[in-house]
């Protein structure tokens, strides 16, 4: 019999290059020959398969789950993020880096990198500093929304037809509102009108019909349904990105206010209107399941590299604001304005 590898003595793989995402239910997660497994059950067999630790950022447990202390230990050397959550992956329900509705139970390590998070806190108090880094992210946003909805082959592919020529004009009348924002309030209300339009293009893409967001609950449309799962998968993204990087996720720049969890959103928001929201409007058309939405949705995720991109804009806004705030304390003491 084959000698158990630790996960300590796995080859470490960067998390911005792992590819897996997990979402289980009605199974139960433990250690078996020192592999972290789950097991399901069909008829009076147990079916153990496999999870690749070393090669996995998220797992969301759901309905019906349970696991065991040695996974959990096993999980957390390995460095992934780990979540109880409802059917469907949402809502998520229990963790230590909570917000109203996302928490995550962190793997815990007291040598996390903080180079990162020195340069974070250097610029963060500043009110006119972290609002600017608001801005700089919504214009990524927008960069990356527009890349993918106009050059995707997955979307074309499945049907995904947008407007594009009204898609350029709405983007091209939010870039400067974005800049010309006053306060963090003024550009949530930019980034809500937004959305909505947003809404309304993918819904005449894909020929969808009538589509009002709607909040969770009992009745939710196919579109609504698929909106939920899909953002806790880049939510699992997004956490992931700030633990490898050591930012804790209270330290938001746009949605900090009322959610303890703030940062989450925030960088979630780079990637969910450019690859969840289209792929939830085309799966809702075309009948897809939950699996199959999520499959197609971690596909675009691992194709398009979100978790790499969103890590190096955490770095790069890091280091340019890091780097004002310096700026701005040297005039600041020299004398001048």
């Amino acid at each position: 019999m084959p000698k158990p590898v630790p996960s300590t003595d796995l080859k470490t793989i960067l998390h911005s290059k792992r590819a897996n995402l997990y979402y289980l239910e009605h199974c139960r997660v433990l250690v078996k020959g020192g592999r972290v497994e789950y097991v399901t059950e069909q008829g009076q067999k147990s079916l153990y398969w496999n999870i690749p630790i070393a090669n996995t950022t998220t797992v969301l447990l759901g309905t019906g789950t349970s696991i065991t202390q040695a996974a959990v230990r096993e999980l957390a050397r390995a460095g992934v993020m780990l979540g109880f959550c409802g059917g469907g992956g949402t809502p998520l329900f229990a963790g230590t880096e909570a917000t109203l509705d996302v928490a995550w139970i962190p793997p815990q390590s007291e040598y996390r990198p903080t180079e990162y998070l020195q340069q974070w806190v250097r610029f963060w108090f500043d009110d006119a500093l972290r609002l600017d880094t608001a801005k700089r992210f919504q214009q990524t946003r927008l960069q990356r929304l527009r890349q993918h909805w106009f050059g995707s082959k997955s979307l074309k592919e499945q049907g995904f037809s947008p407007d594009l020529p009204a898609l350029d004009a709405l983007l091209a009348s939010t870039v400067p509102a974005i800049h010309n924002a006053p306060d963090h309030t003024t550009l949530m209300t930019t980034e809500a009108r937004l959305t909505k339009q947003l809404y309304r293009l993918a819904s005449q893409a894909t020929q969808y019909g009538e589509f009002t967001r709607a909040k969770r609950g009992e009745g939710m449309d196919a579109a609504n349904q698929f909106l939920d799962h899909g953002n806790y998968l880049a939510y699992g993204l997004a956490a992931t990105a700030t633990w490898v990087l050591g930012l804790p996720h209270s330290l938001a720049v746009l949605h900090g206010k009322t959610r303890r969890g703030g940062l989450v959103f925030d960088v979630a928001d780079l990637v969910k209107d450019a690859l969840i929201l289209p792929q939830a409007f085309v799966s809702a058309m075309r009948g897809h399941s939950e699996q199959e939405f999520r499959h197609a949705c971690i596909e675009a995720l691992a194709r398009s590299e979100a978790l790499d991109f969103m890590i190096e804009t955490l770095k790069a806004t890091a280091q340019t604001f890091h780097n004002a705030a310096l700026e701005r304390a040297s005039h600041t003491e020299g004398g001048r304005p």
